[in-house]
């Protein structure tokens, strides 16, 4: 059971899905069953799904589950990927050759989108409070959607200069270990995560909910409901992206909030290694270097000041 639960619950739906997929189609394609599946099994399949159309990143996390189910079934040897590996990278480079972008990202957050959408977040309703508090504190914690879920109101702590944040569990803690993130007040009274927090709060003492999870669903006339989902916290950056109006709005995830934190630090000349520390990720993390390298562009930009 432990064994199980190990695995993050949004990578085992994946995995499950993926799998899924692959067993289907093993049944309709005359293989025989796919456990354990030979090495032509698993390239003619990515081949499949690259002829299908789609998209690098879910063809990898395809051939990631069907290893880790031979894994987890007990089979030393995993189906031989040197080929289907090349299959993909043909296949990338065909992408790339028809003007196909190699991964959509989500638009990063940055302190004038934030604004934007702080302001549209209606702060004489109990939802605008607390979408204040889920887009401030996402950007400042550089927080995965999954960690601003799993929040409890104990974990979050007032101190003389900010906000000292538990993060209990997280997808780089493979054990749990917590780690502890300071948030500093802000400059700005709207985006001042200490007040988008006392103000959240404040409204969940008057409401007598003094424990639990910290960010809560919302039912009529206001009543706090259980804690949100991953799912959630998507539609909500996205729905604040829309009213505020800002280019792209309906490419916002929560995403969206973890990558701009990122971003905006990077571009303030904080290190590298400070970002990484901060947001959880491994310093050499390519996810992160793609922020950086985004921010370079511009701010090392080649052709700069030479007079064009």
């Amino acid at each position: 059971m432990r064994l199980a639960d190990s695995i993050p619950a949004n990578t085992k739906r994946a995995y499950t899905r993926q799998w899924n997929a692959f067993t289907a189609w093993c049944t309709s394609n005359g293989h025989r069953v796919p456990l354990p599946a030979t090495a032509q099994t698993f390239v003619d399949y990515v081949t499949h799904l690259a002829d299908a159309g789609y998209a690098p990143a879910t063809i990898e996390q395809a051939m990631g589950a069907i290893r880790s189910c031979h894994t987890n079934a007990g089979y030393e040897s995993q189906p031989h990927g040197r080929a289907a590996l090349q299959v993909l990278r043909q296949y990338r480079r065909e992408r790339a050759e028809n003007g196909q972008r190699h991964q959509k990202e989500a638009p990063p957050v940055t302190i004038p989108v934030l604004q934007a959408m702080v302001d549209a977040c209606d702060q004489n309703t109990v939802i605008g409070v607390r979408d204040r508090l889920i887009l401030v504190v996402g950007l400042a914690l550089m927080g995965r959607r999954s960690e601003l879920v799993n929040l409890n109101r104990a974990d979050v702590v007032q101190t003389g200069e900010g906000l000292d944040i538990t993060i209990r569990t997280s997808k780089t803690d493979k054990n749990s270990i917590g780690e502890v993130i300071s948030v500093p007040s802000g400059s700005h009274p709207l985006t001042d995560p200490v007040d988008a927090w006392l103000a959240w709060t404040s409204i969940l003492d008057d409401a007598g909910e003094h424990g639990g999870r910290l960010l809560r669903r919302l039912y009529v006339h206001d009543s706090i409901g259980r804690s949100l989902g991953g799912d959630a916290i998507n539609e909500i950056v996205r729905g604040c992206a829309i009213r505020a109006g800002v280019p792209r709005a309906e490419e916002y995830t929560a995403h969206s909030l973890r990558a701009g934190g990122a971003t905006v630090a990077y571009a303030a000349r904080v290190p590298v290694s400070v970002i990484a520390k901060h947001g959880r990720w491994s310093p050499t993390s390519p996810v992160l270097l793609r922020y950086i390298r985004a921010v370079d562009r511009w701010r090392d930009n080649a052709m700069r000041n030479v007079g064009l």
